[in-house]
């Protein structure tokens, strides 16, 4: 599936001032207030205020995101009441507002400008697909889903409690209130769902009845007479895939290794209530190849808008909202140049930009002269310019992490596990005396290319040694003006506010030497020629000080997420990825490489919302894409 560039909505109004689209030639929302419709139709209309009470997680599924009124009152209820759960609202939205035009639709609901304000600084920028969102430290997780719902509701992997069907008149957007995707709907519902909506006209009753829906008219709100309300009555909950649990019983887990991976599910797990140990074979977190002074993050970009650009997309904007907010991170989104490597691909990147129609505020490209007035220094090409983009520190990411997860992850540095026993419904990890460490219903492996040490059969895991140059004092100090972007083409170079100044890196398959290599820092001088030409003049390769680290990536360059195959199970000749043998409690977060950053914090939410049961951050495809198990799915079906 390759979205369709979005095409934002635009202000209007009605001739009563309410907010009115043109694509649809209808309003947002009743005349007599968006607001007490909200409260009307949809958390009434729910019964959300007793439904919501005792349940350890409740999720919603609204079509038509619209001004976000629905969420907005929704939150300030579920507020209100309380509740000790999580909730969950999923939102599709085909023609999302830009920043601007929502803060100015919302501004007549003073009583909701504290929640609109945070909504608004989360707002992400108008590229298609999953957003995930998180609000009240993580107890209310918004997913816009910014694209057409006939392509995206089918991706989304939920167990929905309520629906908010909310489009425009079925008259002026039939396709939202198709009965194809009404039954779409329907089948990510739990047993007891229920829906509402304002809407009763006939076609829409005829295809929910259809679809198993038990309808009841009620008063409707301002001009209208009737409004709908449904309860789904089946015996038998939705089957779980892509290794998505209900609610687990235990939520206890092992964690191996402190990079960013390890760091980042451990967080992730304990912001759901478990409880974690997390084992370190070094004395502190991010030694490895987390442990760079800064690395820089940026989103891998396709012409085609191609999957592995989609997910990369999508990592990255989870990643500065995360790093927004988490407290303790030292970053900066100082915006990222990538450079053209020739004219040729100059050409290809002004097309791509113009092609998808992506957001300025996501990506531009900058011609030459441009390019070179934005770092003040000669460039030998334009290029794509990330205005969110920056650096960050791997180190205080780790720390932050883990401090946000408290006292629920036990960390055990100087402590490397040797052995992995399962027995009954749990994993157990042995220490190289046979010494048991710990015992959990589940285990994750977050130690790169080190996991293939603790399987009885090895994941297809490079190492990858990366080695980078620091730019010695009077260089820095004479870089004038400092440079302030990160700028990178084959390499890369840290702006002067990042502390060390670094240059690199190194990409070396298979090899696993840590040693500092003179002939690596003279390619990293190549490398910033390439990006500054003349800069790396006058600097001796032998005098450089730097750093090593082991990345380790896949054959088609994803990560490994999910729960590991059982690969002596037998897998039958309909063998898929949903219904592939699995190692029940066994995990992988691995194979991030040189984008550990990027990767890193949506991967993490990916994994603990697959291990609790929560709707899925991602697209069922890309899900799909990032499995552990594709690999041996792939041998079985060509036989070896």
């Amino acid at each position: 599936m390759t979205p369709s560039p979005l095409v934002p909505a635009e202000r209007a109004e009605a001739g009563d001032g309410t907010p009115f689209s043109r694509i649809y030639d209808d309003v947002y929302h009743t005349a007599h207030g968006g607001l007490a419709q909200a409260r009307h139709v949809f958390l009434a209309g729910n019964d959300l205020a007793a439904r919501w009470h005792g349940a350890d997680r409740f999720v919603i599924c609204e079509t038509g995101f619209g001004l976000g009124l629905n969420f907005l009152a929704t939150w300030q209820a579920w507020r209100k009441s309380q509740v000790s759960g999580r909730l969950h609202y999923v939102s599709v939205e085909k023609h999302p507002f830009r920043r601007d035009d929502l803060a100015g639709l919302l501004a007549p609901y003073p009583e909701l400008a504290g929640l609109a304000g945070q909504l608004l600084r989360q707002w992400p920028p108008l590229t298609p697909g999953f957003h995930r969102l998180h609000f009240d430290d993580g107890k209310l997780t918004l997913t816009l889903l910014f694209g057409d719902a006939q392509a995206l509701l089918p991706q989304l992997v939920a167990n929905v409690d309520a629906i908010f069907l909310d489009g425009f008149a079925p008259a002026k957007n039939p396709e939202l209130w198709s009965s194809a995707l009404l039954k779409t709907i329907t089948r990510l519902c739990t047993g007891q769902a229920t829906l509402a909506t304002w809407s009763v006209a006939g076609e829409v009753r005829r295809a929910l009845e259809q679809a198993g829906w038990q309808l009841e008219r009620r008063p409707g709100f301002g001009g209208k007479r009737e409004m709908l309300v449904g309860r789904l009555e089946i015996a038998v909950p939705p089957a779980p895939t892509l290794g998505v649990s209900h609610s687990p019983q235990e939520r206890r887990a092992i964690v191996i290794g402190a990079g960013l991976a390890g760091t980042a599910i451990s967080e992730r797990l304990a912001s759901r209530g478990w409880h974690v140990d997390l084992f370190e074979r070094h004395a502190a977190p991010a030694q490895e190849a987390s442990g760079n002074p800064a690395g820089i993050l940026l989103p891998h970009m396709a012409k085609d808008d191609a999957l592995a650009a989609r997910l990369s997309r999508a990592c990255y904007l989870y990643a500065l909202r995360r790093f927004a907010n988490l407290d303790g991170v030292r970053w900066s989104p100082c915006g990222v140049l990538q450079i053209a490597r020739d004219a040729a691909h100059e050409t290809l990147q002004r097309a791509m930009v113009q092609e998808l129609k992506l957001p300025a505020d996501f990506a531009d490209f900058l011609e030459h002269e441009a390019a070179a007035a934005l770092v003040e220094r000669p460039l030998a090409h334009g290029g794509w310019w990330f205005p969110g983009g920056g650096w960050v520190s791997p180190r205080s990411v780790c720390a932050a992490l883990l401090a946000a997860a408290g006292e629920l992850v036990h960390a055990h540095f100087d402590t490397a596990v040797s052995v992995l026993r399962q027995i009954a419904n749990d994993w157990q990890a042995f220490d190289g005396a046979g010494r048991l460490l710990a015992s959990a219903p589940h285990l994750i492996l977050a130690n790169a290319h080190a996991a293939n040490e603790l399987l009885p059969r090895a994941l297809p895991l490079t190492p990858i040694r990366g080695q980078i140059s620091y730019l010695p004092d009077q260089f820095v100090e004479n870089m004038q003006p400092p440079l302030r972007h990160v700028v990178c083409r084959s390499g890369y170079i840290t702006p002067t506010q990042s502390g060390a100044v670094c240059v690199g890196a190194s990409f070396d398959h298979d090899d696993t030497d840590l040693m500092i290599r003179a002939a690596d820092h003279a390619g990293n001088l190549l490398r910033l020629d390439e990006l500054l030409p003349g800069a790396a003049g006058g600097i001796d390769a032998t005098s450089l000080d730097g750093r090593v680290g082991l990345r380790t990536t896949a054959p088609d360059r994803l990560p490994l997420i999910g729960t590991l195959p059982d690969t002596e199970a037998v897998a039958g000749n309909a063998a898929t990825i949903d219904n592939l043998p699995r190692l029940a409690g066994l995990h992988a977060l691995l194979g991030l490489s040189a984008r550990g950053l990027v990767w890193a914090p949506l991967a993490a939410e990916l994994l603990a919302s697959q291990l609790d049961g929560d709707p899925l951050p991602m697209e069922r495809e890309l899900a799909r894409a990032v499995d552990p198990a594709r690999f041996h799915l792939r041998a079985l079906r060509r036989g070896t």
